[in-house]
Formats: C-alpha cells, sequence, structure tokens
C-alpha cells in the first residue's frame, strides 16, 4: 500500500487526509483547483514539508514519530508536471539518458528501449524538445521519469497544458502506461473524462479533506457525493462500467457490450470482439419507468432495481442495480423531483432503465 497521513495548514484550508492506496494501477486525486491535489502529491514526494508520515509499501519515506525524512532526491519516484520541463540544450535521448544516469535505480539500456516503444518516441531520440509537439514534449517527459526506475510515478495534471488534439493524442500512450506497467500511478486531474480513461482507485478532495476514497466504479456510483460538482460545475454525474466487447452488428454499425448483470448497444467500436473496454454511462443519459416501454427508439433497456434514491434540489439521483446480487453494475440515473413523486419511487422498486447514449472512455 501507499500510505501518507498529512498535516499541512495552508492560507485558504488546511490540508488533513489520511490515504491508503493500492500499489497497482492508477489512483487518481481528483477535485476542484484549489482542493490540496497538488498539495498532496507535493507532499508524497517530499517537496513540500507537511507533518506525518508517509510510506510505500515497507520503505518509510516520513515518521515525523520517528524522525525519518527521506529527501526527495532519494525516493525512487518519478514526478511529471503539466510543463515537460525538458533540457532544451540535450536531445530526446540526451533527456532520457539524464533521467537515467540521475538515479542510483537508472533503468538498464534494454529496459529503456522497452519505455521508447511504450510511448512511442523512438522516431524522436535525434530531436531537440523545441521541435515537438506539446504531446511529444509531455511523452518525453513521462519516459524521463521512467528512465529513473521509479517505484512510484506521481502525475500533476500532466494534459492540463494541452489542447484537446494533443491531449487526444497522448492519451493512448497514457492507457498502455496503465496496461503494462507495474508501477503505481498517483494521477492528479480535475478533469472527469481522464478519471474515468484511466483510473482505477478515485480519491475525491475538498478543501483539503478526503471525501471519498476507493474503487472509482464504488465511488463514482454513490449518490451523496458532490462530483459532478466537482468537475466543471455542471452535470457529471455518471458511472463507468468494465465490460468486454460480445458482437458486432455489421449492418446496422452497432457493437455491444456485456458486463456482470446485463449488455448496452452502442456506436460501432473499433475493439475485437472479446476485448476488455471501459464505457461511461452518464445519469442524464438514463431514465426510468415502472413499465416496459414499447415501441421505443431507444435500444438500451434493463431490468433494474432501485438501490438509493437522493434528492439534490428540484432533481433526483438513483441508484439503479443492474443484475443480481452475484453478478451486478450500478449505473445512475438523474431524475426531477416531479418525475420522481409521479412514480413513487422507493427503495426495493423495481424499474425499466433506458440508456440512451453510452460512450467507450
Amino acid at each position: 500500500m501507499i500510505e501518507a497521513s498529512l498535516h499541512l495548514p495552508r492560507r485558504d484550508f488546511t490540508l488533513d487526509v489520511r490515504l491508503a492506496l493500492p500499489v497497482r494501477g492508477v489512483s487518481a486525486l481528483f477535485g476542484p483547483s484549489g482542493c490540496g491535489k497538488t498539495t498532496v502529491l507535493r507532499a508524497l514526494a517530499g517537496l513540500e514539508r507537511a507533518a506525518g508520515r508517509v510510506a510505500l509499501g515497507d520503505e518509510v519515506w516520513q515518521d515525523d514519530a520517528a524522525n525519518v525524512f527521506v529527501p526527495t532526491h532519494v525516493r525512487p519516484l518519478g514526478y511529471v508536471i503539466q510543463e515537460a520541463a525538458l533540457f532544451p540544450h540535450l536531445s530526446v535521448a540526451g533527456n532520457l539518458d539524464y533521467g537515467r544516469r540521475r538515479s542510483a535505480g537508472g533503468v538498464d539500456g534494454r529496459v529503456l528501449d522497452g519505455v521508447v516503444e511504450l510511448l512511442g518516441i523512438g522516431a524522436l531520440l535525434a530531436r531537440r524538445p523545441a521541435t515537438l509537439s506539446g504531446g511529444e514534449r509531455q511523452r518525453v517527459a513521462i519516459a524521463r521519469a521512467l528512465a529513473t526506475g521509479p517505484r512510484l510515478l506521481l502525475m500533476d495534471e500532466p494534459l492540463a497544458a494541452l489542447d484537446a488534439a494533443r491531449k487526444a493524442e497522448i492519451l493512448p500512450y497514457l492507457e498502455r502506461l496503465h496496461r503494462e506497467l507495474a508501477v503505481p500511478i498517483v494521477y492528479v486531474t480535475h478533469a472527469m473524462d481522464e478519471v474515468a480513461r484511466l483510473a482505477d482507485h478515485l480519491v475525491l478532495l475538498s478543501q483539503g479533506s478526503v471525501l471519498a476514497t476507493g474503487p472509482l466504479v464504488d465511488v463514482l456510483s454513490r449518490t451523496d457525493l458532490p462530483i459532478a460538482q466537482a468537475a466543471h460545475g455542471h452535470d457529471e454525474s455518471g458511472v463507468v462500467i468494465e465490460a468486454e466487447v460480445a458482437e458486432h452488428d455489421m449492418r446496422y454499425g452497432l457493437s455491444r457490450i456485456a458486463f456482470a448483470g446485463g449488455s448496452l448497444w452502442l456506436g460501432g467500436a473499433s475493439h475485437a470482439a472479446g476485448e476488455r473496454v471501459r464505457a461511461r454511462v452518464l445519469a442524464r443519459d438514463v431514465s426510468v419507468t415502472r413499465q416496459p416501454p414499447q415501441q421505443t427508439s431507444i435500444l438500451n433497456v434493463l431490468t433494474v432495481t432501485v438501490e438509493d434514491v437522493h434528492t439534490d434540489g428540484n432533481t433526483v439521483l438513483l441508484r439503479l442495480v443492474v443484475g443480481t446480487a452475484d453478478s451486478a453494475t450500478r449505473v445512475l440515473a438523474r431524475i426531477t423531483r416531479k418525475s420522481s413523486e409521479a412514480l413513487a419511487l422507493r427503495r426495493g422498486d423495481r424499474l425499466f432503465a433506458q440508456v440512451k447514449a453510452v460512450a467507450l472512455t
């Protein structure tokens, strides 16, 4: 586990968090600007001297009670920030070699070759940073961080400085890191699309405190958290579903994905049948009815059970269970309070959910 207990008074809030993060996959620190995400990351790295304790597995980096503090340059970590911060006078290969040589645990040449291939930067090795696009520079920065042979990779909003096109360019490479690297990643962002696409574990922060922490699918399906407001000020409530491509309907250009308890149709996916995928279903794209819908244009109708009803002003957020207790998936539905009262919705009700849109992340 990555364990941290951190306390640090700041001008706008006091950081006071306790974290226990898995040592596999991507743990996302998510929340609005100014909530303490970067401060947590810097404290994990030792760049901010918060009071408390930090440990990676059995390796203790900070323990104030035992007067232990390992300086940043000795901690086996890589750190990637918004700006690539590459050395302009060095080629890409020179930047990578600098990262490899600066750490006693730096990777050997063969491993570095694998990192270069993983991030698709082989053709860039002879070029200088000034000749690279923003997405290319950021991929090189990630490779340089990995060249140090880190046991932990910290990423502070690595896509925030990129435009939409460059962001779309780099996300597939981050997914490859997610799939193929054993190094745990703590990833700071305020973009829900990045969370949905990359994260395994989610920490929701607000004003220096942890509102919720746990597996991504569990935290996103909670109805009591202000995740929509924490994103961009508009409703992004929704779930991420781990699924498998079940079939392709070539005649209509559709694909069906299957998951615990059910399946959904969506626009033709490029993934092969049997491939694992992630789908995102927004609460605003789900409606409910007590009767099976007839002669509807909506392809996806799921039989569901109401697990939770949460009133939020003039809207109601429903948590719905698809399938049985042994094989279940949860989705959210955002409906008006008037509709909820007209249907007299209660926990345990059996309903039919109409899913208007599904998107692969």
